[in-house]
């Protein structure tokens, strides 16, 4: 199943996903070529009017890091009220250079930001929902409001955000698409095998930014 090329149709949003220098490479958290899908997400988003990105926003010394468990390091997973928790490095700290989007990226459109993962205590992976699975984000009701039915989802990182992001767009009724080469995924411990097999079965559409895109 493949969209057709009416990007600019009013029940459609790209959702742009956490393309912040810190997970850029040279960042806190670097996701392997990051920076190569800015141009890309650039250029995709030229074809929506309906844009929204999502930013990762973490006050100092909050649960998801490594340095606020003594003795634990980086990419561990420890047990935290809501669940497993994948520790990180600190990363993308409010206000904080890291936390800024890349400086590339190109999206003056924009007509949302979403900033996740504010809550001191609980992660955010998703632009919907945080990992309590319980806390909303409004994006959901944003989206409906808008009369938005179809969401396209591009960024960082595919196995983690971009992955919480569509499956929670699925839940809440969103048709979904996650463009493939627009994205790009840390892989930690078979972390995108998972993610790839979770959003298949939940529904997500996986596509190349070549069906989207118009040849100039």
């Amino acid at each position: 199943m493949a969209p057709d090329l009416n990007n600019d149709s009013p029940d459609r949003a790209l959702l742009v996903i956490d393309v912040q220098n810190d997970f850029i490479p040279g960042g806190a958290l670097p996701v392997t070529g990051g920076d190569q899908i800015v141009p890309l997400i650039n250029r995709i988003a030229g074809g929506f009017r309906n844009v929204v990105q999502a930013q990762d926003w973490h006050p100092a010394g909050h649960a998801s890091f490594a340095s606020s468990h003594p003795g634990r390091k980086p990419f561990e997973v420890i047990e935290l009220p809501y669940g497993p928790q994948v520790l990180w490095p600190d990363h993308c700290l409010q206000g904080s250079e890291g936390a800024l989007f890349h400086p590339l990226l190109n999206i003056p459109h924009t007509q949302l930001i979403v900033r996740k993962g504010g809550n001191p205590a609980v992660d955010s992976y998703s632009a919907f929902t945080e990992a309590d699975q319980k806390t909303t984000t409004g994006l959901a009701g944003y989206l409906q409001e808008k009369g938005i039915s179809t969401v396209y989802v591009v960024g960082l990182a595919l196995d983690f955000c971009v992955a919480w992001t569509a499956l929670h767009a699925r839940g809440k009724g969103f048709v979904t698409y996650v463009v493939l080469d627009a994205c790009r995924a840390i892989d930690s411990d078979g972390s995108l095998e998972r993610a790839m097999a979770e959003m298949q079965e939940a529904g997500v559409i996986f596509i190349e930014s070549r069906q989207l895109l118009v040849a100039p």
